[in-house]
């Protein structure tokens, strides 16, 4: 008995002043015959709630801070993506905090699609000051920084509308790859949190990408919630997307991205919330708003644009069917197109991109399909996304791969089907130019 009296004391000494009734029971009422004891005063219960969530946030906190030091503290290339949502502002802000913005311990890389919201890039350049740094950006492989007119010229401003995994690709995942490589990252820190979607229910504070031998990858809010990523800003008055303001729980591309819900009647304004907060707050709606009337090739609706999703942090550092190494001849100028297409024999034309998925996956075919034409037909590559138009123009091309048989009288004949083996494309040959090659 003395030793239970005795835990109860230090157990009782612990407990905040939140806890503790205001009077002593006073009276014993019956429930479905059950005994129940009641009180005439009962806790304080708003400040209980407010004490719990202040102690979560502290712990969340030093747990995010303590995953931001090993990441920054023992790896040489601590590199943060910033997409500039609220989980990113919490991270910057952490990191500001840690002194590693300005020792330089993790630099900001941040990737522009040339489709964002116009306060996306304005709000960068606030965060740049605030915490005294300067991010490295990243866009379209060949294409200026800021260059839309350019983006536009090469790939086209509609190519989003083309071949939506395309443009992941152009506008995405390859900026991205290059810019891990770029910065030499052998650590990638990111705002990704098991509350955003079942996609990415079960990640660590650490995992390994397969890249360059092992990419780490470090989750500092992986278990944060969407309310407590807001509590954090609204606790530091961290600087925050303007866009939130206007109803925008998470903020990606303009062209595909939505208030929550659509009348925008939920806002965080000046640090606190302005209508029914769980609207953004449930489990998987952070993201609700994204990639909205967007769906993949096999007709499923799209929820990742291919950043995070599994081996999209292995950089394409090669070309496809490389000069030397390779059956399939190279074609490197427009010049040396037109005369295969002019030379008066019949010929087999890939254009594509070494970054598209798709063309990566014909490449042994396409290898093979060399292989057996050789002293019948020449089968060529030709790399189209340096030279849009002229592949538009010349070559049936509106998106990679495109594969076309050149006839005698210079005629380029597009093979329409996705169906990209040897024996398809052997088929397309005989049914076009057999005569010829025969």
């Amino acid at each position: 008995m003395k030793i239970a009296v005795a835990l109860a004391a230090v157990l009782g000494a612990t407990l905040t002043s939140a806890f503790a009734p205001r009077a002593p029971v006073a009276s014993v009422a019956s429930r479905n015959g059950v005994a129940v004891r009641m009180a005439k005063e009962i806790f304080d219960q708003e400040a209980y709630i407010a004490e719990s969530k202040e102690m979560r946030l502290k712990h969340l906190e030093e747990q995010a801070m303590f995953a931001l030091k090993i990441a920054c503290e023992n790896y040489d290339n601590a590199v943060f993506p910033n997409a500039l949502i609220a989980g990113d502002c919490v991270i910057t802000h952490l990191l500001s905090r840690l002194g590693y913005l300005k020792d330089g311990k993790c630099k900001v890389m941040v990737v522009d699609t040339f489709h964002l919201f116009p306060e996306t890039m304005e709000f960068l350049d606030e965060i740049e000051k605030e915490y005294g740094f300067k991010a490295e950006v990243f866009c379209a492989e060949g294409v200026p920084v800021g260059d839309k007119v350019a983006f536009d010229k090469k790939y086209g401003a509609d190519l989003w509308k083309v071949d939506i995994d395309e443009y992941d690709r152009v506008c995405k995942v390859e900026p991205f790859q290059r810019g891990l490589k770029t910065l030499n990252t052998d650590c990638m820190i990111n705002g990704r949190t098991r509350w955003q979607g079942a996609e990415r229910a079960w990640i660590d504070m650490f995992e390994n990408a397969p890249i360059g031998g092992g990419l780490a990858k470090c989750n500092p809010l992986c278990y944060w919630t969407l309310e407590d990523t807001f509590d954090y800003i609204a606790k530091y008055k961290v600087p925050a997307h303007p866009l939130h303001a206007k109803g925008y729980p998470s903020i990606g591309d303009a062209k595909d991205t939505i208030p929550i819900p659509e009348d925008g009647s939920v806002r965080f304004v000046n640090f606190k919330f302005e209508g029914d907060k769980t609207e953004w707050l449930d489990y998987g709606n952070e993201r609700k708003g994204r990639f909205v009337g967007l769906a993949n090739k096999d007709g499923s609706t799209k929820t990742e644009c291919g950043i995070h999703v599994t081996g999209a942090e292995k950089t394409w550092d090669r070309d496809l069917w490389e000069a030397g190494k390779s059956a399939v001849k190279k074609i490197t100028t427009t010049e040396e197109a037109l005369a295969v297409k002019e030379g008066g024999k019949p010929a087999v034309m890939v254009v594509y991109a070494p970054w598209c998925q798709f063309s990566q996956k014909m490449e042994d075919e396409y290898e093979a399909f060399a292989k057996e034409m050789e002293g019948k037909i020449d089968v060529y590559s030709f790399r189209g996304d340096d030279q849009r138009e002229f592949v538009m123009e010349n070559l049936n091309t509106s998106s990679f791969p495109t594969v076309d048989v050149i006839t005698p009288d210079g005629k380029a004949i597009k093979y329409d089907s996705e169906v990209r083996t040897v024996d398809a494309f052997k088929a397309f040959v005989d049914e076009t130019v057999g005569e010829a090659v025969a």
